[in-house]
């Protein structure tokens, strides 16, 4: 049905960053900085890029707001000033080559109006175009527990089943009211939970009692639940499915929201869930922040 190989990967990063104000009020959220395992300090939407870049992806578009075009042009596109790039060090004059390389694979795409997640992954449409792509969240990292990075681990999946697949994770019921949550049947019980699931349901942000009837999965306890992990390989199909949710103003809770859309391209083309052997670092919320500080390296 589509190309078995995915090329392109979209970061939406037009959101104000609400959780983290005062501080965004001057630095973007995707720019705050983290320390890598190579010892560097990175900003955010940096680490999530080599992410990318080590999964196999060649082009990477990110979803900004119009006045955030100069800022993330000037970090991937522009080169530094001859003074300052004398005062670095080899190793980060090297670096600063790398970061020059990394952005001819970056193309800056603009949300005019800010209507939601889903509504920025719509802006990345034209750009994308028949293709399916990587979808990542612009406030998260990841570490994989294994020699092959998450990013990888989800699209080794989608060439397996060539249907859109989402990332999962397993939380705590008192944690479902900030994710999105799937219901599905692995396809293979006999093995751990790494596995793969035939996906039934998608819902956002599920309180518990629903979830408690409608959104356990076998094999699991029963206070916990899948979620969705942050990264997603899905088929332009889900352009369809949001254009027909902005054209008929279907918002949630005053959003054009993207996990809702999920459930209607599941409906239309079905969607895989994938258990991935790794963990998610979460940016966007003062204390996860500092937790990933601390515990990313």
């Amino acid at each position: 049905m589509y190309k078995d190989k995915v090329r392109k990967a979209v970061i939406p990063a037009a959101g104000f960053g609400t959780r983290l104000f005062p501080a965004t009020k001057v630095v973007k959220k995707e720019l705050f900085p983290i320390i890598d395992r190579d010892g560097k300090a990175k900003p955010v939407i940096l680490a999530i890029i080599e992410e990318a870049i080590s999964a196999g992806i060649t082009e990477i578009g990110i979803v900004v707001q119009p006045d955030d075009v100069a800022i993330f042009t000037d970090l991937f596109k522009n080169p530094l000033s001859k003074e300052l790039f004398q005062k670095l060090s080899p190793q980060n004059q090297e670096y600063s080559q790398y970061l020059q390389d990394l952005g001819s694979k970056i193309v800056i795409l603009t949300q005019e109006k800010q209507e939601g997640y889903g509504h920025a992954v719509f802006c990345a449409k034209d750009w994308v175009q028949n293709e399916p792509f990587l979808l990542m969240l612009s406030d998260h990292v990841y570490r994989s527990d294994t020699e092959i990075s998450c990013s990888r681990q989800i699209l080794d999946v989608y060439e397996q089943v060539n249907q859109s697949v989402v990332s999962l994770t397993i939380m705590p019921e008192t944690m479902l009211y900030k994710a999105g949550c799937v219901k599905g049947v692995w396809q293979d019980l006999n093995s751990d939970l790494n596995s793969i699931l035939t996906v039934t349901q998608v819902y956002e942000k599920p309180s518990i009692e629903y979830a408690r009837q409608h959104l356990h999965v076998e094999g699991m306890a029963e206070n916990e639940f899948l979620c969705v992990f942050g990264l997603y390989v899905l088929t332009p199909k889900i352009f369809d499915c949001l254009a027909e949710n902005i054209n008929k103003n279907l918002r949630y809770r005053g959003e054009f929201q993207l996990t809702t859309t999920l459930d209607n391209l599941r409906q239309k083309e079905g969607m895989t869930g994938y258990f991935v052997k790794g963990k998610c670092f979460d940016t966007g919320m003062p204390d996860a922040y500092r937790q990933t500080i601390i515990d990313f390296r």
